[in-house]
């Protein structure tokens, strides 16, 4: 079993992206748990890569997002913590791929819509990772310091994020404004 270490943060970045459809139209859960494939890539070429929707064993709802951030290869198994019409919190112990051999880390993905004025939504995508005891061990195996790697992470994770929020609120809005894509 996989120990994360919440107390620690990898790296975190939240940015948010306006759109012109009112909130009562949003509906987060049901855009992510339907979510194309080919729309998915294309809400951050080329890093989005794969994505797909599964289940637990018990039966929680589950989304595989399969992208390259930085100089990693990273498999997502977000399980749904929440999933809510305006507000999601995924988390996963994500298959990190990289130079020196696989890791893990822990994700907490967070998708927020707010109402603003004017009848618009304010779409915010939050990402925190947490290292996991795997990923710490793996640090040590390579001789690579936490703080080099937290930055790279850091850098490479929010890079990422600045450019798929945009794109993830304009796959919300089409799919609010048409109910299909």
């Amino acid at each position: 079993m996989v120990v994360v270490l919440k107390d620690r943060i990898l790296s975190q970045s939240a940015y948010s992206a306006e759109i012109d459809v009112p909130l009562e139209k949003i509906d987060i859960a049901d855009w992510l748990f339907t979510l194309p494939e080919a729309e998915y890539q294309r809400c951050c070429m080329p890093d989005h890569i794969a994505a797909g929707v599964t289940t637990t064993d018990d039966g929680r709802r589950m989304s595989i997002n399969v992208e390259q951030i930085g100089s990693g290869l990273v498999v997502q198994h977000y399980v749904a913590e929440v999933a809510e019409k305006t507000y999601c919190r995924m988390n996963s112990i994500s298959d990190v791929f990289t130079a020196n051999g696989r890791t893990q880390v822990n994700v907490v993905w967070e998708l927020i819509a707010e109402a603003i004025e004017g009848g618009r939504t304010r779409y915010t995508n939050r990402v925190t990772a947490h290292p996991t005891d795997v990923f710490m061990a793996f640090l040590d195996e390579h001789g690579l310091s936490y703080e080099d790697a937290a930055k790279a992470r850091q850098d490479a994770g929010g890079d990422h994020n600045r450019r798929e929020t945009p794109m993830f609120a304009a796959s919300i809005a089409r799919r609010a404004l048409a109910n299909r894509y």
